[in-house]
C-alpha cells in the first residue's frame, strides 16, 4: 500500500530471494501529492527515500501507482484491479506478498481485497504462491479476533536482519523513538519473537494464503 511496507512486512525475505537468484519487484499503489498538505520539501524527500529503499532491496522491476495515499477506499474496486493486473501481467510473479486483511489501516484492507482479486489462477496461472505479511502498527492493532494475523510460515532472515534494519532507517520520515512500532527496536524485538517461534535467532512470519504446486 504505502513506501516502507515492503520493507517492515518482508525486507528480510526479500533480500534473502535475491541471495537465491529469484527476480523481484515491487508495487507500490499510492503515492503522496500536494493533496495531503506535504510540502514540496517532504514529498522530494520520500522520493529519494523509495529510491534509495529499492536500490538496497535490489529490486529488479519497480513499481508505482498514482493512487492517493490514505484513500484508497473511495477509489474504485474496479480501477486497483486493473491497476493491478497490468502490473502482474508484464511481471509474472510466481510468489505474491500482500498486506494482511486484518489490518487496521483502510489502505491495507482494500490493497489486499484488490490484490487478492488478480491471482485466481485463471487469470494468472503464473502465481504459484500467495502470503501475507505482518506490518507493525497496523496489523497488531487490528481487533477482529476471528480474522487476526495467524503465521504458519516462518521464513530464517538471521543474515538479512541488518540489512533490513538499514532499509528501514532510510524511511527516516516513517520510524520514530521506541516504544513507536515502526522503530528499528521494535522490528528487531519482532524478528527475534518470530525466530523464537521457530528455531532461528531472526524471522519473518507470514500467513499463507493459497499455494498450488
Amino acid at each position: 500500500p504505502h513506501p516502507d511496507d515492503e520493507v517492515l512486512g518482508a525486507g528480510g525475505t526479500l533480500l534473502r530471494r535475491k541471495k537465491e537468484g529469484v527476480t523481484t519487484a515491487c508495487l507500490f499503489l499510492t503515492r503522496v501529492d500536494d493533496d495531503m498538505e506535504w510540502s514540496e520539501e517532504k514529498i522530494a524527500r520520500r522520493s529519494a527515500e523509495i529510491e534509495q529503499a529499492v536500490k538496497l532491496l535490489q529490486f529488479d522491476s519497480f513499481f508505482q501507482l498514482d493512487f492517493p495515499a490514505r484513500k484508497l477506499d473511495v477509489v474504485p474496486m474496479n480501477i486497483l484491479v486493473e491497476a493491478i493486473s497490468r502490473v502482474f501481467s508484464e511481471f509474472e510473479p510466481t510468489e505474491v506478498f500482500v498486506p494482511h486483511p486484518s489490518d487496521i489501516h483502510s489502505d491495507h484492507r482494500v490493497a489486499f481485497q484488490a490484490a487478492m482479486s488478480c491471482t485466481k489462477w485463471f487469470r494468472f496461472p503464473f502465481i504459484k504462491r500467495v502470503l501475507a505479511y505482518e506490518t507493525l502498527s497496523e496489523t497488531d492493532f487490528g481487533l477482529e479476533r476471528e480474522a487476526s494475523f495467524r503465521p504458519n510460515v516462518f521464513l530464517n532472515i538471521e543474515d538479512e536482519i541488518e540489512e533490513k534494519l538499514l532499509a528501514l532507517r532510510i524511511y527516516s520520515s516513517e520510524i520514530g523513538k521506541f516504544p513507536f512500532p515502526r522503530s528499528t527496536e521494535a522490528v528487531r524485538a519482532l524478528a527475534t519473537v518470530r525466530g523464537a517461534a521457530s528455531g532461528y535467532s531472526s524471522a519473518e512470519a507470514f500467513e499463507l494464503l493459497r499455494e498450488r504446486d
